[in-house]
């Protein structure tokens, strides 16, 4: 083909090989005449094929008019992943891309043992991959020797960059030779990403295959609306529904992964988990069980996967919501990669809703909104495909023709098909049962309120006393004894009765219980929620309430006075007066001479205390 003219002939034999007929747009921008001789700023989409872009960018480096690469002393190239997995990848990635230019890949990863890379490094690689903090080790004690460097690449640097390896990049960048040709591979052209290029690389050629207004066209989004304490039951219903060959799950915690992976298995779905609380052995083997057909679904945290590429992967499950549009891009790539179809599917609860809508226009990205599916869908799509089985379609062998004829003789055919369906249906894990969807809000999107104006429908949201007319109140057991506050009750309250908040109007805290009102329209789904779940807190009960519309308390109850007789006033600064005094008797108190300021009163009035000075003291 033409695009092989203008690489390495063993480079152009071993992608035929592989079966690529052609390449992506960033493999080739790498071949371009313009880049040819120039350093490189790449900016590519996630599963763009970058690994294979900076290998073919590295071949007239290193090769040049060579067919095989020479025997050499020290590598002659240095290939910077910011996790293991990574590294490990982009190492078998370039092994079967350089097989036939017989070159040597090495490894120097964190978690591995340092011994073996010190002989590894010790028999002559040419290209050496690893984790900058072992790379900076092994330079430091002397072990891996950098000197004849002619190609440094640095993969996923943005993302180097977050991990905070600046300082081990810029100590290995500034140890390798000044005469180097400096590849930067990054999702994005940030401003941190500049800055190092202009430091460590002599004018860079940016090439950018990113489209900044459309989105991932290979990737189906999501967002699967459910209550918040069946999260996990979503999780398994998508997997049974999208049946990928293999899936990911990405968790926010190590022990979010734990948990999960244990309620899989449980299941029976082969599952492993991904972490960084793993050893490395264990994490090399959990992705060698996706590989090898082992296991179907991976659980994983953002850093853990990040960079990994497993084979058939078209399902991927955000089973907690992204902090931000980076890491939802980010964790989606690992679907749709080179020109495959992927599915990516957010778990959202109710009261949710609005913040992952808020995240998908952030990251400029269309997704359809509907329930997670229940197991009426899971089993009609199971139907589905046990009908488009291509064993159902295969005529008999002649030596199966005696048996069939036996199992018709003695079993009507719909006693067969009855007992091949539960055979089918029992290799599967059975779905779980879901609340019904109840979004609990009249609020208008922008494309509705849009679609409205179009047909000439209302585009307002209805007013509060229309949606709470005739509203139904509860009562919780929190009030200002427990320091109880509307904002931080709301989400409670939305969140054990699986509504948004636009479900719940007025809120009126007592001393020991709040009382909330509840649209109508959502009686029916919020009193099955709390019945099902309660509160969700320890010790927080909800209940109807008895007075609907009242006050949750009377306030401070006023206290009974009659038996201590008339109020006792206190006169300013003096003593009590025992009730109420004649007038005469309320002067002659007034005209009592008081004593001085700080002293003591006179023991008769108008008579003016001398000062007399202590013995032995001097009255000056």
């Amino acid at each position: 083909m033409t695009f092989f003219d203008s690489m390495a002939p063993a480079l152009a034999s071993a992608l035929t090989e592989r079966g690529y007929d052609k390449l992506t747009a960033v493999q080739m921008a790498v071949l371009g005449e313009d880049a040819r001789d120039s350093d490189l700023l790449v900016s590519a989409q996630t599963g763009s094929g970058k690994t294979v872009a900076f290998g073919l960018a590295m071949a007239p480096v290193l090769l040049g008019d060579a067919e095989v690469l020479d025997t050499v002393s020290v590598p002659m190239a240095l290939v910077i992943a910011p996790t293991r997995e990574l590294a490990m990848q982009v190492q078998r990635e370039l092994q079967w891309l350089y097989a036939k230019a017989g070159a040597r890949i090495g490894s120097c990863v964190g978690g591995m043992d340092m011994r073996q890379e010190r002989r590894a490094l010790a028999d002559g690689p040419h290209i050496v991959v690893g984790t900058p903090g072992r790379l900076r080790d092994h330079i430091t004690r002397g072990s891996l020797d950098i000197s004849g460097l002619r190609v440094v690449v640095l993969d996923e640097a943005d993302e180097m960059l977050d991990l905070g390896f600046r300082e081990d990049l810029e100590f290995i960048l500034a140890a390798a030779p000044q005469e180097r040709r400096t590849f930067l591979f990054s999702a994005t052209f940030a401003r941190p990403i500049v800055q190092l290029a202009r430091r460590f690389q002599r004018d860079a050629v940016r090439l950018s295959t990113v489209a900044e207004s459309q989105p991932h066209e290979d990737i189906d989004y999501r967002l699967l609306m459910v209550a918040p304490t069946e999260r996990e039951n979503a999780i398994i219903n998508a997997l049974l529904y999208y049946d990928s060959q293999n899936a990911l799950v990405f968790c926010g915690t190590r022990d979010a992964v734990r948990h999960l992976t244990s309620r899989l298995a449980n299941r029976g779905f082969r599952v492993v988990a991904l972490s960084g609380e793993l050893t490395q052995a264990e994490r090399t083997n959990a992705l060698q069980a996706m590989r090898d057909g082992r296991a179907r679904v991976c659980v994983a945290t953002d850093v853990a996967a990040r960079g990994i590429d497993l084979p058939n992967l078209d399902l991927v499950i955000h089973a907690d919501l992204p902090t931000n549009p980076e890491t939802l891009l980010h964790r989606s790539g690992r679907t749709g990669r080179a020109g495959r179809k992927g599915v990516c599917a957010l778990i959202v609860p109710y009261f949710r809703r609005n913040a992952a809508r808020r995240l998908m226009q952030l990251a400029k990205l269309d997704a359809t909104m509907e329930p997670a599916p229940g197991p009426a869908e899971i089993t009609a799509r199971a139907q589905a495909q046990i009908l488009a089985d291509e064993g159902l379609f295969a005529a008999p062998q002649e030596d199966e023709t005696d048996f069939i004829g036996k199992l018709l003789a003695n079993y009507g055919a719909d006693q067969i098909a009855a007992a091949f369906l539960r055979q089918q249906m029992a290799a599967r894990p059975a779905p779980e049962e879901l609340s019904e969807a109840q979004e609990g809000s009249q609020a208008i999107s922008r494309s509705e309120r849009g679609t409205r104006r179009e047909r000439g429908e209302p585009t307002e949201r209805p007013e509060r006393s229309d949606r709470f007319q005739n509203g139904i109140w509860f009562r919780i057991s929190l009030g200002r004894k427990h320091r109880a506050e509307p904002r931080w009750l709301l989400p409670m309250i939305c969140k054990a009765g699986h509504v948004t908040k636009a479900a719940v109007g007025s809120i009126k805290v007592g001393d020991t219980t709040t009382e909330f009102e509840i649209s109508p329209a959502m009686l029916e789904s919020f009193e099955a929620a709390i019945t099902a779940n309660g509160s969700g807190e320890k010790g927080v009960t909800i209940t109807r309430a008895e007075s609907p519309g009242r006050p949750a308390s009377p306030g401070p109850r006023a206290r009974d006075y009659s038996h201590q007789g008339p109020k006792q006033s206190r006169k300013p600064y003096g003593k009590p007066d025992n009730g109420f005094r004649p007038a005469e008797d309320a002067v002659a108190a007034s005209e009592k001479p008081r004593g001085k300021p700080y002293g003591k009163p006179n023991a008769k009035p108008g008579k003016k205390k001398s000062y007399k000075p202590k013995p032995g003291r001097d009255p000056r």
